[in-house]
């Protein structure tokens, strides 16, 4: 178990590094404000006084506008909304001089967008991971800590933050295995509306449980593979399409990529990846699952490649698997095989 001891605290579980975010500054608010993430930025931006610069929508121009017309220090931004922006031609070359760190999380990011995202905005990036019922972010990667395997991991416990991971029945595993990511912490939810059922399935002894499976290594550093309910078991392997969405997201010819499971009669269930083709790439399903091999083991690696035109996702930027699993799950009495 973990609490981190470096983060100046903001508000209950939302801290940021540094002098980045500050009395006077400006801070972009690209992100909808109902989730923690939109709505705890705007807050914390106000908190220290900073100038939260809103925007009402995402539209990846307007935000490279803001960046450069209203002076933008800092700005908080999922991973989709990273590869929006740097696959724009117009995001090259840019002024980009009054950034000073941005901060990304929400969900799962490829190191091909990270690193591209870097060269871009030339600045301090600071992976983020929490939840709206965590009000905000209990770990922090701080950019000095972006290399190496280290660039996996979504970071340290923030200050005050009390986190482990653990197996099905709520004991700690050791380093480096699987299980789910618990916290505990100011700034756990009191629970919800009218819900006490749901809330008492969440908060177990006081521990928050996430849903996000993950590990922690021996410096205290915490690793998301997944949700737990996204989870593929295919011939009693556990795999998890957060870990195969990104090494897939590094092919040139892809521009997006989800990953899902589908029914299978001899192994359970079976890898799909469902690909965008970069514009002009004529990439085959055999192309991909060929260049895949020497990258995941064999059980991981796709058996079938679908193309489409894009990839559902809320306005958060997070994958809506369930929209892409249904069409093959028809009729079936679970979503599990």
């Amino acid at each position: 178990m973990r609490s981190g001891p470096n983060h100046f605290g903001l508000t209950a579980g939302l801290a940021v590094e540094g002098p980045e975010i500050r009395v006077g500054g400006r801070g972009l608010v690209a992100m909808p404000l109902y989730p923690i993430r939109g709505g705890g930025w705007a807050v914390a931006a106000m908190l220290t006084g900073s100038c939260a610069v809103l925007m009402s929508e995402f539209i990846p121009q307007q935000v490279l506008e803001n960046f450069e017309q209203q002076k933008v220090e800092t700005a908080f931004l999922v991973p989709a909304a990273l590869l929006f922006l740097t696959s724009l031609p117009e995001s090259q070359g840019g002024n980009y001089s009054t950034l000073k760190n941005v901060l990304y999380g929400a969900s799962p990011i490829s190191p091909a967008v990270l690193q591209r995202s870097i060269d871009t905005f030339n600045c301090r990036f600071t992976q983020v991971y929490g939840l709206t019922e965590t009000t905000g972010a209990i770990t922090f990667l701080q950019f000095e800590d972006h290399q190496g395997e280290k660039l996996l991991s979504c970071g340290r416990a923030a200050f005050g933050a009390d986190m482990k991971v653990v197996d099905p029945d709520g004991n700690e595993v050791p380093h480096g295995e699987i299980g789910e990511i618990v916290y505990r912490g100011p700034g756990v939810m009191q629970g919800y509306w009218n819900r006490p059922k749901d809330t008492a399935d969440q908060i177990r002894d006081g521990w928050f449980c996430t849903g996000d499976a993950g590990t922690e290594d021996a410096d205290g550093f915490f690793y998301i593979k997944d949700r737990i309910k996204d989870m593929i078991v295919s011939g009693g392997e556990n795999i998890y399409p957060a870990e195969l969405e990104s090494v897939l997201a590094a092919h040139p010819a892809i521009a997006d990529v989800a990953v899902i499971g589908v029914p299978d009669t001899q192994w359970g269930e079976i890898v799909k990846a469902i690909v965008v083709r970069t514009p002009g790439q004529d990439l085959t399903a055999e192309e991909l699952i060929e260049w895949s091999r020497p990258k995941l083991a064999g059980y991981k690696r796709p058996r079938t490649v679908d193309f489409t035109e894009s990839i559902p996702r809320n306005p958060s930027g997070k994958i809506l698997k369930r929209e892409l699993r249904q069409p093959f799950w028809e009729g079936a009495t679970r979503q599990v095989n």
